[in-house]
This record gives C-alpha cells, sequence and structure tokens, in this order.
C-alpha cells in the first residue's frame, strides 16, 4: 500500500507523521526583474530555444495562451 485515505490510520496503527505544507511565493510584482528562463520560440521560421536573459535591455512580450500566434 502507497497512501492511506483521509482520516484512516495506517496498517501499523500509528498516525502518519507529516511537516505542514510551506508556502512558496510565485509570480513577479510590478517592477520586479522577471527570473530567467528558457522556452521554445517560432524565429524566422523555425524552432528555437531562447532565454530571457538574451532580450536584456529590449522590450519583450510573451504570450502565455495556448491560441496565440498559431498556425490554427
Amino acid at each position: 500500500m502507497t497512501g492511506t485515505v483521509a482520516g484512516q490510520e495506517p496498517a501499523g496503527g500509528a498516525p502518519v507523521q507529516s511537516s505542514p505544507a510551506r508556502e512558496v511565493p510565485m509570480g513577479v510584482r510590478v517592477g520586479q526583474k522577471a527570473p530567467d528562463f528558457t522556452a521554445p520560440a517560432y524565429h524566422k521560421g523555425g524552432f528555437t530555444q531562447v532565454t530571457l536573459s538574451s532580450f536584456a535591455g529590449k522590450w519583450v512580450l510573451l504570450c502565455f495562451y495556448p491560441g496565440d500566434f498559431t498556425f490554427v
């Protein structure tokens, strides 16, 4: 058995000890520097990998929607 039902004790009878969940802040606030990342891009007729750091000092537009700029 790999787990238990919520509220059910494991087969040994002792409750499972777990550490409390820790919240990790995510996202970037206005005026805060975005973290560097690598992502696939379509550029000049082909697919390539780009990094945010390669556009340092330039304006960048990120499209997060799967339908943006697709051929569908």
